[in-house]
Formats: C-alpha cells, sequence, structure tokens
C-alpha cells in the first residue's frame, strides 16, 4: 500500500525545480558563496536534494539525511540566509508549476525552512536565559 502524495508534482517536476534553483543559488550574492563553501559536487547535491523532496512529497523513502545537522554544523549557515533561500525557492516554484502545485509545496518549503533557522539561530543565540518574547 502507497501513501498518496501530500500534493500533485511528478519526480521530474521535483528534478526540475531542484536543478533551476540551485542554478539561481549559485548566482545568488549572498547565498552562493556560502554553498560554494560546502559543495563541491553540484549533481550529487542536487540528487541528494531532490531525494529529499520526493520522500517530503511523494512519501518515496529514498532520503536518509539529517538537514538540521548539516545546516547546523556548516557554521556560516545564517539565520538570515533562510529568507533569500525561500524567496529564491518561491519564484522558481511560481515560474515551474502549476499554481496550485507552486503553493502547496511553498507552504511546505517554509514550515521546513521555519524548523531549519530556528535550529541555526539557537546556534548563534547568546549563552544565558532564554529570552521570551
Amino acid at each position: 500500500m502507497s501513501i498518496p502524495p501530500r500534493f500533485p508534482v511528478t519526480p521530474e517536476q521535483i528534478d526540475r525545480v531542484v536543478a533551476v534553483f540551485y542554478a539561481a543559488v549559485r548566482r545568488h550574492e549572498v547565498l552562493g558563496p556560502v554553498f560554494a563553501n560546502h559543495v563541491s559536487d553540484w549533481p550529487e547535491h542536487e540528487a541528494r536534494i531532490a531525494a529529499f523532496w520526493r520522500n517530503a512529497i511523494l512519501f518515496q523513502r529514498v532520503y536518509d539525511g539529517n538537514p538540521m545537522r548539516v545546516h547546523r554544523a556548516a557554521g556560516d549557515v545564517r539565520p538570515e540566509h533562510f529568507r533569500d533561500w525561500l524567496a529564491l525557492f518561491d519564484a522558481t516554484l511560481q515560474r515551474l508549476l502549476p499554481e496550485e502545485t507552486a503553493q502547496a509545496w511553498s507552504a511546505l518549503a517554509h514550515r521546513i525552512g521555519a524548523g531549519l533557522r530556528m535550529g541555526v539561530e539557537d546556534l548563534h543565540a547568546p549563552a544565558g536565559p532564554p529570552v521570551l518574547r
């Protein structure tokens, strides 16, 4: 028995979104250098991220990484990077996918991005008691 996808998207569409998105990342003045510090094999990185999305959207069990650990361990990923990352990702989704699919994927990406941003934010928080907001 298979689980239906979160929303209608094909593996080929996922691959295309990932490829177009990372082409934009490489050109981005802020994100490009951060990614360049960590990615030496772009086709391998894109395949791994496409597997992540196939897992998250299509429920294909083809990804076994830990994005939180990777982003926290990088050392140069900052909370504010996620704003730029999500803006580029949203623009890519809007260009390549039907509106309903783009909106659904964007909502998922924003939830995931918020969690990663908070994890990275914790690394950069000053020591001491937590600040309640």
